[in-house]
């Protein structure tokens, strides 16, 4: 069947999330988000996958409340986190929160093994020692409950902050804040408090635990002056909760992907070196001696989104993005990086075999959803992927993808995927849509749930996914041409690709429209007030007056790095807003009320202005939805608005509101 012809059957469709290995080898569990019966949010259960092609995946857990973050324990044992109701418990419906299970790996029902006041985040193992992170309120975390219980009695929701930043895509910070514990895998223990200091340096952190279980490593965020923050990586004895520095710079960030080779004596992470108004963000692999903190960057330009050693402990594998795919490579302690994955996928949630014959992992496209493999890493089948069977139902897509290029004013290569819809040729050419990605650091390589272009593929739209400056798998020198040009340096890579579709004999150059989110909406605004070419333009989740968005955004450090302290000239430069005059093509503005990255007050004041300009406008808002919109309803409402609003002015069909707003 076509998942693509109701907004409702895409939506309902099963997604794998994650991949796990157990330590022996011999099991292989997936996390899978589905729609649960009420349609109304997703669930997420545990699959066991097998480990060889063939077979049938099955159902490790049943919930109404649903889990996620599995992590096997030595023994075998599925570690698990879930809100389910304890049935050992007084009151078995109370489960506010939560906590960290146990499935037995000889069978039988889940154990809850550990909990905390503030529910139990995510969950690491070494050895014997289980490590989980944790939100605790200031002071001693075992009288936290009764801290919890006062606050809720009596009714108080303020917080106090003293510290940059304090909210995070979606989400206030405080009153609590991260802090790791030692957890009893058998739960005859509480957990262990092991950074009673930690304060707000644990946010959004990224820790492994060592073999033999003595040490976590983890990500430390570091305030600094002028509200800016350093994230440096330190090593923290699981005995003691004595803390040492690993890593750490000036203007480095040592900030996720953090890995720790099966021999215990090395860690790797993903490191960033910090931009300035003149120079872009340089990207590494970074890879350290655990016991002295002697390290070197490794495969430069590489963006690490998944790292995981090989069973030897001579390298590193990297799934990292080059020219529209993400394929796996292996970077040696000692050598040079080597791509070890052809084919346009892009590969995620690395797993190496203990007896380091391959490599599991999910593989995905612009063309497929995520979906189990393992990939052959020795002998004469090196490099051979196989696919495993996945708890998810294979997608085909109604269309074909093809990769196109076009050459930019200055010389450079811009490439692109063109997503065509069946029947599109010279007598039957498809409208365009010209789809930009955000970031801005980032590319079109993967499948995504959330900006899918076969919805409107299936409609008959050809959809243009280009990756122009600034685009990461591209080199250090693609990121220079954007870096603090923004606007006019990306409108000319991105026309220039359009003009080499139009020009294709199946695309139809007079019916065109654009769109995008976050940094894709910013160039939206840009483009609106740049040219008239397109017969629409959605733009969602998008900067619209640089100088406000930089004092309200959750890490307005970051973005100050690029552009200069508030008031600097490359703000008025590169702000859409200042062309709101030159606007006349109709406008889509789509805002979420919690997004933190890019505030709401952008889609207000744009909305506002665009009412005062001859173009017209809709606004599509979102009271309770983020930087994405993710609850299943919204999702369709934002599709079947999109959809609704390109058939009026592209297609020329008359205006018909959707359904799903009333």
């Amino acid at each position: 069947m076509s998942y693509f012809k109701d907004v409702r059957d895409y939506v309902a469709l099963p997604r794998v999330v994650s991949l796990r290995l157990s330590p022996d080898g011999s099991r292989l569990v997936s996390a899978v988000q589905s729609l649960r019966p009420d349609g109304k949010v997703y669930g997420t259960s545990i699959w066991e996958v097998p480990v060889e092609p063939g077979g049938e995946p099955h159902r490790l857990t049943r919930s109404a409340e649903g889990e996620a973050g599995a992590e096997f324990a030595a023994d075998g044992d599925l570690l698990f986190v879930s809100r389910r109701p304890d049935p050992a418990a007084k009151d078995p419906a109370d489960a506010d929160v939560p906590a960290l299970w146990s499935l037995p790996a000889r069978g039988g029902e889940p154990v809850k093994v550990a909990e905390r006041p503030g529910g139990v985040g995510a969950v690491r193992v070494g050895g014997e020692t289980v490590v989980l992170a944790a939100d605790v309120l200031p002071g001693d975390a075992a009288g936290e409950a009764d801290r919890r219980a006062a606050r809720k009695d009596a009714g108080i929701s303020a917080v106090l902050h003293e510290g940059y930043p304090v909210r995070l895509w979606d989400a206030d910070l405080g009153p609590g804040a991260p802090r790791l514990f030692a957890a009893d895998p058998a739960g005859a223990a509480p957990p262990r408090d092991l950074t009673p200091d930690a304060g707000a340096a644990l946010v959004e952190c990224s820790f492994a635990v060592t073999p033999d279980g003595r040490t976590v490593v983890t990500t430390w965020q570091v305030p600094l002056p002028g509200g800016d923050l350093r994230t440096d990586l330190v090593a923290i004895d699981v005995a003691t909760g004595e803390r040492r520095t690993l890593a750490t710079g000036a203007d480095f960030d040592h900030n996720a992907a953090v890995a720790i080779s099966p021999d215990g004596r090395r860690v790797a992470c993903h490191r960033e070196q910090w931009a300035t108004e003149e120079r872009g963000v340089r990207f590494s692999v970074w890879i350290a001696d655990l016991a002295t903190g002697e390290g070197s960057a490794h495969a430069p330009g590489l963006v690490a989104a998944s790292v995981a050693w090989a069973a030897d402990s001579s390298a590193v594998y990297v799934a990292a993005d080059e020219r529209g795919r993400r394929p796996v490579f292996r970077v040696p302690v000692h050598g040079e990086p080597e791509r070890i994955t052809g084919g346009d996928h892009a590969y995620a949630e690395l797993c190496p075999s203990p007896d380091g014959r391959y490599l599991y992992a999910l593989r995905s496209s612009v063309a497929a959803p995520a979906a189990p493999v393992r990939i052959t890493l020795a002998g004469a089948e090196a490099g051979e992927v196989a696919e495993l069977p996945s708890p998810a139902p294979a997608v085909e897509v109604p269309g074909t993808l093809t990769e196109v290029t076009a050459t930019a004013d200055d010389g450079t290569e811009i490439r692109g995927w063109l997503a065509l819809p069946a029947g599109a040729g010279e007598g039957n050419p498809a409208p365009l849509l010209l789809w930009v990605h955000g970031g801005p650091l980032a590319s079109w390589n993967d499948w995504s749930w959330r900006w899918n272009p076969w919805l409107m593929v299936e409609r008959g739209y050809a959809v243009l996914l280009p990756d122009p400056c600034l685009s990461t798998g591209y080199g250090q020198e693609m990121i220079e041409r954007g870096w603090g040009d923004w606007g006019p340096r990306t409108e000319a890579d991105l026309m220039a690709v359009t003009d080499a579709c139009v020009a294709r004999p199946d695309i139809d150059g007079d019916r065109t429209a654009m769109m995008g989110g976050s940094f894709g909406g910013y160039m939206a605004n840009w483009i609106a007030g740049h040219t008239d070419r397109f017969r629409a333009i959605v733009t969602h989740a998008s900067l619209w007056n640089l100088e406000q968005f930089a004092g309200t955004t959750d890490g307005a450090y970051y973005w100050r790095r690029e552009f200069g302290p508030v008031g600097a000239e490359r703000y008025r430069a590169l702000s859409p807003h200042r062309w709101l005059d030159d606007i006349r093509t109709p406008m889509l503005v789509i805002h979420g009320d919690k997004d933190y990255r890019v505030p709401i007050g952008e889609a207000l004041q744009l909305w506002w202005d665009l009412r005062r300009s001859p173009a017209e406008s809709k606004f599509l808002y979102f009271p309770d939805e983020n930087h994405w919109v993710l609850k299943p309803g919204n999702v369709r409402a934002w599709y079947e608005t999109v959809l609704a609003f390109l058939a009026r002015h592209v297609l020329g069909e008359e205006w018909r509101r959707p359904e799903t707003l009333g």
